[in-house]
C-alpha cells in the first residue's frame, strides 16, 4: 500500500515513533520526573546556603524561583515537582529542619501564608479540598528533609484516576509558571511582601 494510503496516514506513524507522543498503548511520557528520580535539585547535604534549593529560592526573582508570595519569615513557592496543578509549598526563609524548632514569627507566618494559599487557590482555580501536610524526615517522605515546608495541594473530584495508581505518572494541564502568574496575581496585595 502506498505511504499516504496508511491508516493514520505516515506523519502519523512517524510521529508516534517520537518520545512525548501517545502511540497505540496510550503511554504518557513524563520525561520531566526523571530530574526528581535522578536526585535533581537535591541537597548534597544537610547545611544551609546555596545547596538548599529553599535558601537559594529567595534569592532568585519571583518568576525564576516560582515564588508566589513573600512574607517578612516565611514565602510561598510552587512545588517544582507537583502532585496537582497548584501544588505550593509555604517555606520559612530560616533554614530550619523541625516544626517544634520554629520560632512563634514562622508559625504564624507559615499558618497565615497556608490560609492564604487556600483562599487564593480557591478564587483561581476552583479546587474542591485541599491535602495540607509536612513530612518530618527522611522515614516520613521528606525529600528535602533539612528545610521544613508546608505543603497546600489542590484536589478536585476526580483528580485521583488510574494515572497515579497504575503509571505511577501525574497529567498536569499548566505549565509552573503559569501556575504561578495566575496565583501570584491572585495573592492579596497587602499580602504580597518582598522580603
Amino acid at each position: 500500500m502506498p505511504e499516504d494510503d496508511r491508516p493514520g496516514g505516515a506523519v502519523a506513524q512517524d510521529a508516534a515513533a517520537l518520545p512525548g507522543v501517545p502511540d497505540g498503548f496510550g503511554r504518557l511520557w513524563t520525561p520531566h520526573r526523571m530530574a526528581y528520580i535522578g536526585g535533581e535539585n537535591k541537597p548534597a547535604d544537610d547545611a544551609a546556603g546555596d545547596g538548599c534549593p529553599f535558601c537559594r529560592i529567595p534569592s532568585l526573582t519571583d518568576e525564576d524561583g516560582l515564588v508566589v508570595a513573600r512574607g517578612a519569615v516565611a514565602y510561598v513557592v510552587l512545588n517544582l515537582y507537583p502532585y496537582n496543578g497548584g501544588h505550593v509549598l509555604v517555606v520559612p526563609y530560616r533554614h530550619v529542619a523541625d516544626y517544634t524548632d520554629l520560632t512563634d514569627a514562622e508559625v504564624a507566618e507559615v499558618a497565615e501564608l497556608t490560609r492564604t494559599a487556600m483562599r487564593v487557590l480557591r478564587a483561581v482555580s476552583g479546587p474542591h479540598g485541599f491535602n495540607l501536610g509536612m513530612n518530618q524526615g527522611d522515614v516520613a517522605g521528606a525529600g528535602i528533609a533539612a528545610h521544613l515546608h508546608q505543603h497546600v495541594v489542590p484536589r478536585w473530584s476526580g483528580d485521583a484516576n488510574f494515572l497515579p495508581v497504575v503509571g505511577r505518572t501525574r497529567a498536569l494541564p499548566e505549565l509552573l509558571a503559569d501556575t504561578r502568574a495566575r496565583l501570584a496575581a491572585g495573592w492579596p496585595a497587602a499580602d504580597h511582601q518582598k522580603g
